[in-house]
């Protein structure tokens, strides 16, 4: 089967704020219980994925396109590390870490998301 690019406008992902355009590469169900979204995301000016955890899963971000900059830490301790992130980079989150990801560019950032389980845990 081929799939042909169709993105869809969404608004406020991970209780952040602006728009982004998101891509289903393969759905959840076609993950058969290893994850929930494989997507390729572009992320508006201005707009931002908000500050959120993954408990039992995590999400790494493959930056494809543009700049923004990432934040990653914990709340326990207040920590929120700011890095600013390009095309090339990879962003690695550890299951439990809290992060997100702004666009405070002109252009818009192209990444590809992909939220799969802890090593033993089927959703």
């Amino acid at each position: 089967m081929i799939r042909r690019e169709e993105f869809k406008e969404v608004e406020g992902l991970a209780g952040g704020h602006g728009k982004a355009l998101k891509r289903e590469i393969v759905s959840k169900s076609e993950l058969y219980g290893h994850g929930r979204l494989y997507a390729h995301m572009k992320l508006k000016p201005g707009s931002c994925v908000g500050w959120h955890q993954h408990e039992k899963d995590t999400e790494p971000y493959y930056i494809l396109k543009g700049e923004g900059d990432f934040y990653e830490g914990n709340t326990e301790n207040g920590e929120k590390i700011k890095t600013h992130v390009k095309a090339g980079d990879v962003c690695v989150i550890n299951v439990g870490q809290w992060h997100s990801l702004e666009n405070n560019s002109n252009d818009e950032l192209e990444f590809i998301a992909l939220i799969y389980n802890e090593p033993g845990y089927l959703i």
